[in-house]
């Protein structure tokens, strides 16, 4: 049966400093989201998700499986959502427009992002989607829930679970929002909302 795979980031480890340490992508990447990995494809036979797709199984399951399941395409879309640090780093092309034409700026859209991941309690992740229309939406998603389960496609995510900041910002999770702007691939994001 065809397991599911660590994805392999498309950068070095230590690319993403200083606004994600190399010690915490190897933590991050390296043991938690192998861990949901590992858990997943050991639970899969015989749960009649043999064969499905992460979306799939974070559609139709619960429990374990879903938990397993979510936090690897929510982690997959983390970490291939961002890129080494770059300045002045802004969205491109039509998502650039539409999230000017919803949001009235990038800075503005940037500020109500930033404040829904700061404010979200516990455990989980800050998403921008899209749905079927096109119209931009902010959520805040707990613990291991995806966008996905309310029919929209996600764009964009933070993830606010403290092992992802805790080795470099302790309990700054406000500080460690505002750095990661300077690391998203807004050019991956526009192509998954062009998709």
């Amino acid at each position: 049966m065809e397991s599911f795979k660590l994805i392999e980031l498309p950068y070095a480890a230590d690319a993403l400093q200083p606004v994600i340490s190399e010690t915490t992508i190897g933590f991050h990447h390296g043991k938690h989201l192998q861990t949901y990995v590992n858990n997943l494809n050991a639970a899969l036979p015989g749960s009649g998700f043999e064969g499905k797709s992460l979306e799939e199984i974070v559609r139709q399951s619960g429990g374990g499986i879903f938990n397993n399941a979510g936090q690897i395409l929510n982690h997959n879309l983390y970490f291939l959502g961002i890129q080494p640090p770059t300045a002045d780093n802004k969205p491109v092309g039509k998502l650039a427009s539409a999230i000017d034409a919803q949001f009235g700026s990038f800075d503005a859209f940037k500020q109500a992002f930033t404040q829904q991941g700061a404010t979200l309690f516990g455990s989980g992740w800050v998403w921008l989607s899209a749905d079927s229309e096109g119209r931009l939406i902010i959520s805040q998603e707990g613990n291991a829930h995806n966008p996905v389960e309310q029919g929209l496609k996600p764009l964009l995510t933070f993830d606010v679970w403290e092992h992802a900041y805790y080795l470099d910002y302790q309990n700054r999770r406000a500080d460690h929002l505002a750095a990661l702007w300077q690391l998203v691939n807004w050019k991956e994001i526009e192509n998954r909302f062009l998709a």
